[in-house]
Protein backbone atom coordinates (compact mmCIF):
# COMPACT_ATOMS: atom_id res chain seq x y z
CA UNK A 1 0.00 0.00 0.00
CA UNK A 2 1.36 3.40 -0.96
CA UNK A 3 1.83 6.21 1.55
CA UNK A 4 -0.99 8.76 1.78
CA UNK A 5 -0.49 12.09 0.01
CA UNK A 6 -1.97 15.35 1.31
CA UNK A 7 -2.72 17.99 -1.31
CA UNK A 8 -5.08 20.90 -1.98
CA UNK A 9 -8.53 19.75 -3.05
CA UNK A 10 -9.59 20.07 -6.66
CA UNK A 11 -12.96 20.09 -8.43
CA UNK A 12 -12.64 16.32 -9.01
CA UNK A 13 -12.66 15.77 -5.22
CA UNK A 14 -16.19 17.15 -4.78
CA UNK A 15 -17.98 13.80 -4.41
CA UNK A 16 -15.37 12.38 -2.04
CA UNK A 17 -15.38 15.47 0.19
CA UNK A 18 -19.19 15.46 0.14
CA UNK A 19 -19.26 11.83 1.27
CA UNK A 20 -16.75 12.45 4.06
CA UNK A 21 -18.67 15.42 5.43
CA UNK A 22 -22.04 13.67 5.18
CA UNK A 23 -20.52 10.76 7.12
CA UNK A 24 -19.12 13.18 9.72
CA UNK A 25 -22.54 14.82 10.14
CA UNK A 26 -24.38 11.48 9.98
CA UNK A 27 -26.84 12.88 7.46
CA UNK A 28 -27.18 13.59 3.77
CA UNK A 29 -26.60 17.26 3.03
CA UNK A 30 -28.23 18.97 0.01
CA UNK A 31 -25.77 18.07 -2.74
CA UNK A 32 -26.31 21.02 -5.08
CA UNK A 33 -25.95 23.54 -2.24
CA UNK A 34 -22.85 21.73 -1.00
CA UNK A 35 -21.34 21.65 -4.51
CA UNK A 36 -21.88 25.38 -4.98
CA UNK A 37 -20.21 26.20 -1.67
CA UNK A 38 -17.33 23.78 -2.35
CA UNK A 39 -16.65 25.36 -5.75
CA UNK A 40 -16.85 28.91 -4.37
CA UNK A 41 -14.40 28.02 -1.60
CA UNK A 42 -11.97 26.42 -4.07
CA UNK A 43 -11.93 29.72 -5.97
CA UNK A 44 -11.44 31.87 -2.86
CA UNK A 45 -8.06 32.76 -1.31
CA UNK A 46 -9.87 32.82 2.05
CA UNK A 47 -10.29 29.02 2.05
CA UNK A 48 -8.05 26.02 1.66
CA UNK A 49 -9.44 22.51 1.48
CA UNK A 50 -6.82 19.79 1.91
CA UNK A 51 -7.45 16.17 1.03
CA UNK A 52 -5.52 13.05 1.89
CA UNK A 53 -5.36 10.57 -0.97
CA UNK A 54 -4.24 6.95 -0.81
CA UNK A 55 -4.35 4.41 -3.62
CA UNK A 56 -6.32 6.92 -5.73
CA UNK A 57 -9.06 7.42 -3.12
CA UNK A 58 -9.65 10.47 -0.93
CA UNK A 59 -9.61 9.19 2.66
CA UNK A 60 -9.70 12.50 4.59
CA UNK A 61 -10.33 16.20 4.22
CA UNK A 62 -9.53 19.32 6.23
CA UNK A 63 -11.22 22.57 5.27
CA UNK A 64 -9.63 25.82 6.47
CA UNK A 65 -10.94 29.38 6.47
CA UNK A 66 -8.60 32.37 6.76
CA UNK A 67 -10.10 35.54 8.17
CA UNK A 68 -9.28 38.77 9.91
CA UNK A 69 -10.52 39.02 13.48
CA UNK A 70 -10.67 42.32 15.29
CA UNK A 71 -9.89 40.81 18.69
CA UNK A 72 -6.61 39.46 17.31
CA UNK A 73 -5.93 42.46 15.05
CA UNK A 74 -4.64 39.82 12.65
CA UNK A 75 -5.71 36.96 10.41
CA UNK A 76 -6.34 33.56 11.88
CA UNK A 77 -6.90 30.11 10.41
CA UNK A 78 -10.01 28.19 11.41
CA UNK A 79 -10.58 24.52 10.72
CA UNK A 80 -14.16 24.34 9.49
CA UNK A 81 -14.30 20.59 8.93
CA UNK A 82 -11.91 17.69 9.44
CA UNK A 83 -13.18 14.28 8.44
CA UNK A 84 -11.45 10.92 8.05
CA UNK A 85 -13.08 7.94 6.34
CA UNK A 86 -14.21 5.28 8.82
CA UNK A 87 -11.74 2.61 7.67
CA UNK A 88 -8.79 4.99 8.10
CA UNK A 89 -9.44 6.41 11.56
CA UNK A 90 -7.00 5.89 14.44
CA UNK A 91 -4.09 5.46 12.02
CA UNK A 92 -2.56 8.94 12.24
CA UNK A 93 -4.33 10.38 9.20
CA UNK A 94 -6.17 13.06 11.22
CA UNK A 95 -2.93 14.08 12.95
CA UNK A 96 -1.21 14.31 9.56
CA UNK A 97 -4.04 16.53 8.27
CA UNK A 98 -3.71 18.81 11.31
CA UNK A 99 0.05 19.11 10.75
CA UNK A 100 -0.53 20.14 7.13
CA UNK A 101 -3.17 22.64 8.22
CA UNK A 102 -0.67 24.06 10.71
CA UNK A 103 2.00 24.34 8.01
CA UNK A 104 -0.47 26.10 5.66
CA UNK A 105 -1.49 28.55 8.39
CA UNK A 106 2.13 29.36 9.25
CA UNK A 107 3.00 29.81 5.57
CA UNK A 108 0.27 32.43 5.33
CA UNK A 109 1.50 34.13 8.52
CA UNK A 110 -1.60 33.42 10.59
CA UNK A 111 -1.35 34.11 14.32
CA UNK A 112 -3.56 31.25 15.46
CA UNK A 113 -5.37 28.14 14.29
CA UNK A 114 -8.67 27.30 15.91
CA UNK A 115 -11.73 25.13 15.46
CA UNK A 116 -15.17 24.52 16.87
CA UNK A 117 -16.37 21.00 17.62
CA UNK A 118 -19.83 19.78 18.57
CA UNK A 119 -20.00 19.02 22.31
CA UNK A 120 -21.31 15.55 21.48
CA UNK A 121 -18.06 14.58 19.68
CA UNK A 122 -16.14 13.54 22.79
CA UNK A 123 -13.68 11.35 20.89
CA UNK A 124 -12.87 14.30 18.64
CA UNK A 125 -12.29 16.52 21.68
CA UNK A 126 -9.73 14.06 23.06
CA UNK A 127 -8.07 13.88 19.64
CA UNK A 128 -7.77 17.67 19.28
CA UNK A 129 -6.49 18.10 22.83
CA UNK A 130 -3.92 15.35 22.26
CA UNK A 131 -2.81 17.31 19.17
CA UNK A 132 -2.20 20.46 21.23
CA UNK A 133 -5.49 22.35 20.98
CA UNK A 134 -6.72 24.02 24.19
CA UNK A 135 -10.27 24.82 25.31
CA UNK A 136 -10.07 28.61 25.37
CA UNK A 137 -13.45 29.46 23.90
CA UNK A 138 -17.06 28.67 24.57
CA UNK A 139 -19.09 28.68 21.35
CA UNK A 140 -22.84 29.29 21.32
CA UNK A 141 -25.24 28.70 18.42
CA UNK A 142 -28.78 29.79 17.66
CA UNK A 143 -30.79 28.41 14.71
CA UNK A 144 -32.31 31.12 12.54
CA UNK A 145 -34.89 29.03 10.68
CA UNK A 146 -37.45 26.70 12.18
CA UNK A 147 -37.66 25.24 15.64
CA UNK A 148 -34.54 24.26 17.55
CA UNK A 149 -34.58 20.47 17.82
CA UNK A 150 -31.66 20.44 20.24
CA UNK A 151 -28.11 19.36 19.61
CA UNK A 152 -27.86 16.00 17.88
CA UNK A 153 -25.57 14.54 15.30
CA UNK A 154 -27.27 13.58 12.06
CA UNK A 155 -30.67 15.10 12.61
Amino acid sequence: MSAPVIRPAQERDLDAVYSLICDMEAKELPYMDFAGIFRAQLASPDYLCLVCEQEGAVIAECNLRFEYQLHHAARIAEIMELAVAPGHRNRGVGADMLREAHVAALAQRRVQIELACNVLRRDAHRFYEREGFKRYHYKLSKPLAGADEGNALGR
